[in-house]
């Protein structure tokens, strides 16, 4: 079974995920916040695969929270639930560790399939939604040239085209028919950025490579 944590101040928004993931077989809802402090305190009692976070919550927001879960060895993933019009904290919860986002009104068929991939080490979200949401709060983004260039000097040429691609928005998929390689090549040069960058998965790959200024935004066409 994966175990699921849903954290929002919305007990309506809780009661409808907890339907719909509780007619899965193979899912389960075994824990619920209505803040992030709570969920922090209520996971260490409780073991949790996956956690559905909202990120605008009273005492502590999913930023925070997600930040100090993902702290701990052996953490649960983080999906971070938006409205996509108001949460400009979405970047910020992806760097403090979280493993990409979901809309508050995704469909319950994509809502499962996300938690499932997540559950899986898969990806959660679209890399081309990823882009479209950090290029919505370019704003709150660092400057080009956040991080010192000696973080991507250990990458070969070949590595650095695939973490560009990857940040564009391109999926595995693409990025071999892009540079005509197999896609499971891409997926060991994916794997090799990953560990030589410290980055957990694709989503803190694309924060990197926009704070790096190695992608800005609106250059991703």
């Amino acid at each position: 079974m994966i175990r699921v944590m849903l954290v929002d101040d919305q007990e309506l928004l809780r009661t409808g995920f907890r339907m719909v993931l509780g007619a899965q077989p193979d899912i389960e809802v075994v824990a619920e916040a209505a803040d992030g402090r709570a969920a922090v305190e209520v996971l260490r009692g409780v073991e949790v695969d996956v956690v559905l976070m909202d990120v605008r919550m009273p005492v502590m927001d999913g930023v925070e929270a997600t930040r100090l879960i993902r702290a701990v060895e052996g953490a649960p993933r983080v999906l971070i639930l938006t409205t996509f019009d108001l949460d400009e904290y979405v970047f910020a919860a992806l760097k403090a560790g979280a493993s990409g986002f979901l809309l508050k009104d995704v469909p319950p068929v994509d809502l499962v399939s996300a938690i499932r991939a997540v559950h899986g080490g898969d990806a959660v979200v679209a890399p081309s939604a990823t882009r479209r949401l950090l290029e919505r709060f370019a704003v709150h983004l660092p400057s080009p040239g956040g991080v010192e260039p000696e973080a991507v000097s250990g990458l070969t040429a070949r590595e650095r085209e695939v973490l560009v691609l990857v940040a564009r928005g391109l999926s595995n998929a693409e990025i071999a028919g892009r540079l005509e390689l197999a896609e499971a090549t891409v997926k060991t040069h994916l794997g090799r950025v990953l560990a030589k960058l410290g980055l957990r998965d694709r989503a803190q790959v694309v924060v990197f490579a926009y704070e790096a200024g190695l992608v800005v935004p609106h250059s991703a066409g």
